[in-house]
């Protein structure tokens, strides 16, 4: 009932956007002399704030046409090199003979935001690396035929590609899929299987929620798993391809993410007006991009989200030691093969520092050099993995760590 109540808010609100969207194309219009004047650019920029404020933000693509390798621009082709009902494997492909660069396998998180929330992760890693992607696909366009979709087959998804690249592999892990990239590297190890990853680059996840607790780890803690289940699972309408699957919807974690700064969303919205007001069209258009991105969300499927809840921020499972995946004991302190780093950010408000940090003390067997740690100060948790702050210092010693291990 949730989502249908959502659709048909959306839907009853088409004719107010409709007569927005005409009121900015009327009050912009080059040939319209009020359009040139501060009354004609207020009531354009109120008609924009309006039509963005009730509109459905689509999957952004990522648009990454070329990068620069050794002083050369070079074209890059967007590819996937295997797909699966809940996740394709793309890859952003350089022309034959480009020179021979580290693999890296990005996991980007499935916590609500589409793959393309990364752009400017891979953007800065094009240049050194052959990077792959994993591009989570939205629960709703998922048919319940295809299957059901947990944190286990999440942690065999991850496995699956990475046996798919190679041992040449060097895996990324941002924010969420911290926890199932160490469980899936730990399942390889324990396996010794041929194919285990050279390194591993974990970046503001939630290894221990506990060493520093945030709102949402609180959040997750202070209610009884069937609150979740009761207040924000919900089922998809028939209408969509994915109809009746069991879902967090996006919408849902759209306004978690909202409530959490919401006088700083509120305030970057009247930025956005008095941008346009005053005719400045380089911010703007900053702001749109951002919020363009920012507001694409993405469904998960139910039994995903609420194991994760359970296993990771309530019993902690990876913490403590008592992980277990389909009947197999997850135990990080296997893995002899591949280097760790673990990457943190002074301000991260969402997996506060110490966090990640405390992959280090789980794999216990690695020695000292293959292990790095790098705390960035002044970045929060976006900070992390965009931003000016990513391209000029932790990328580069992710990409330092990287060409260590790559050749041993």
């Amino acid at each position: 009932m949730l989502y249908h109540l959502y659709d048909m808010q959306h839907a009853a609100l088409r004719p107010m956007r409709l007569m927005a969207e005409a009121a900015q194309h009327t009050f912009q219009n080059p040939f319209s002399p009020v359009s040139y004047t501060r009354l004609g650019r207020a009531m354009a920029a109120g008609a924009e704030l309006l039509e963005r404020t009730t509109r459905r933000f689509p999957k952004p693509a990522f648009g990454l046409k070329t990068t620069v390798v050794n002083g050369e621009t070079v074209a890059i082709t967007e590819r996937f090199a295997l797909q699966k009902p809940f996740c394709n494997l793309l890859h952003f492909a350089k022309p034959e003979g480009t020179p021979a660069q580290p693999r890296v396998l990005l996991v980007a998180p499935m916590s609500g935001h589409h793959a393309t929330l990364l752009r400017g992760t891979v953007a800065a890693l094009l240049a050194d690396h052959d990077v792959y992607i994993t591009d989570w696909v939205d629960a709703r366009l998922v048919p319940l035929a295809r299957g059901r979709f947990d944190l286990d087959d999440y942690i065999d998804t991850v496995a699956e590609m990475i046996r798919f690249l190679g041992p040449q592999t060097h895996v990324i892990a941002v924010c969420q899929p911290a926890v199932p990239v160490l469980a899936a590297v730990s399942l390889m190890a324990a396996a010794d299987e041929a194919v285990q990853p050279r390194s591993m680059t974990l970046m503001g996840g939630p290894i221990d929620p506990t060493a520093n607790p945030t709102v949402p780890v609180q959040l997750a803690a202070s209610r009884p798993l069937s609150w979740f289940e009761r207040n924000v699972i919900t089922t998809v309408p028939a209408y969509y391809p994915g109809g009746f699957r069991q879902v967090y919807p996006g919408f849902i974690q759209l306004s978690g993410f909202m409530s959490m700064h919401l006088d700083r969303h509120i305030g970057e919205h009247i930025g956005l007006f008095r941008h346009l007001v005053r005719g400045d069209g380089d911010s703007a258009e900053q702001h749109r991009r951002f919020y363009d991105e920012y507001l694409s969300v993405m469904d998960l499927s139910a039994e995903f989200y609420l194991q994760t809840i359970e296993t990771v921020f309530q019993k902690h499972h990876l913490a403590n030691g008592t992980m277990v995946s389909r009947d197999r004991r997850v135990e990080p302190a296997v893995i002899r093969k591949t280097a760790l780093m673990t990457v943190e950010g002074e301000l991260d408000d969402i997996s506060a520092p110490g966090q990640t940090e405390a992959a280090h003390r789980l794999c216990a067997s690695l020695p000292d050099e293959m292990r790095s740690r790098h705390y960035q100060k002044g970045v929060g948790h976006y900070g992390i993995f965009n931003g000016r702050r990513w391209r000029e210092n932790i990328m580069p010693a992710v990409r330092e760590f990287i060409r260590k291990h790559d050749a041993v």
